[in-house]
């Protein structure tokens, strides 16, 4: 949702009467997320494929049909002239419905390795736009543009300041869902070390299914953290952070750039293709980040790991200038100006 999003702003900050229709899921987060946007949201009833075991991967495979229809109900009514894909299991049907109508359609594609939705529909798209060099040979060369990640309007607004290295604020964020064993490790971790406890301020974003276990986790060791099912303002809360404790989707890690934040990054071991360490191992190569495997993951060494820093003010300094470095915010306005060009119309 988010990338959409980023290029929703692009696509209106370049020309302010542009139209456009956000298609998702509708789930409760998708909604939190739309709730304050000012554009047409739409719905499909469409599921994932992949990781779902036999029988709901048939039923899945099974509605496509009925989700391309109302893809092309949607499409006539936006009387679209442009189809961008953002991944995940909405953007098929919509690309597809797309094809059948005629009307133009690129895709982008944040992660190091391309997830299944993109590789499958990376056939019908006119350009295919990657974050990351090793992610184009996926895709027909003649059509792919290395472009980075489309970060929001908030990301973008002011360049990022340092810091002095000292660690005051520490943001924990297992992606816009939460991640329960992130949420658990730092729980652990709060409990076994009274530094983090004493010198510490903690923001938590939990996710909507783990606020109450993880509130009453801290309650117990007397920790008076800032505990919320979801952050709406990621940029604001991003800023006040001194380290970033995340999960590992290329967004996360662009917006982690963006504000110049030095993290502890625990990919998802799960994601498709490995790609969130393929992701992680990228900043930990530029020395913005350090990368913990879940399957090594505790909170004895997730302390460790924190005090280390916490003693080292000048390896976080140095950990958050080399973030900084990986900063890149024009690559929505360098998608929309390609979009333009394919279009065959100048940006206005």
């Amino acid at each position: 949702m988010y990338p959409a999003i980023a290029l929703a702003e692009a696509l209106c900050r370049r020309a302010p009467g542009t139209s456009v229709t956000i298609v998702g899921t509708g789930r409760a987060l998708e909604h939190i997320m739309m709730a304050e946007m000012p554009w047409k949201h739409a719905t499909l009833r469409v599921r994932g494929v992949v990781g779902r075991g036999f029988r709901a991967a048939v039923s899945a495979l099974l509605a496509l049909p009925v989700a391309v229809w109302q893809s092309i109900r949607v499409l006539r009514a936006a009387k679209a002239d442009l189809v961008i894909g953002t991944g995940a299991y909405t953007s098929p049907p919509v690309v597809v419905a797309a094809s059948m109508l005629g009307v133009p359609r690129v895709i982008v594609e944040v992660n190091a390795i391309p997830g299944i939705a993109n590789r499958v529909i990376g056939p019908l798209a006119h350009r295919v736009f990657v974050s990351y060099e090793q992610a184009a040979g996926c895709f027909r060369a003649d059509r792919v543009v290395v472009a980075g990640t489309p970060l929001r309007d908030a990301f973008v607004a002011s360049p990022p300041a340092v810091g002095s290295g000292r660690i005051e604020t520490i943001l924990v964020c297992g992606g816009s869902q939460g991640a329960q064993a992130v949420n658990s490790a730092i729980i652990e971790a709060v409990q076994a070390s009274s530094m983090i406890r004493e010198r510490v301020t903690i923001i938590h974003q939990t996710g909507l299914h783990d606020l109450d276990r993880v509130a009453r986790g801290y309650r117990h060791v007397e920790v008076a953290a800032e505990v919320v099912p979801f952050i709406t303002d990621m940029a604001q809360t991003l800023r006040r952070a001194d380290l970033v404790i995340a999960r590992c989707g290329a967004l996360t890690l662009a917006e982690i750039a963006a504000c110049a934040k030095p993290s502890i990054l625990i990919p998802f071991p799960q994601a498709t293709h490995n790609h969130q360490e393929l992701n992680a191992r990228v900043v930990e190569r530029a020395g913005g980040g350090i990368v913990m495997l879940q399957a090594e993951l505790t909170g004895v060494r997730l302390a460790q790991a924190i005090e280390e820093l916490l003693c080292h003010p000048e390896r976080v300094r140095h950990m958050a200038e080399q973030s900084g470095r990986l900063r890149k915010t024009d690559s929505a306005g360098a998608i929309v100006d390609e979009c333009y060009r394919l279009l065959g119309t100048r940006s206005p």
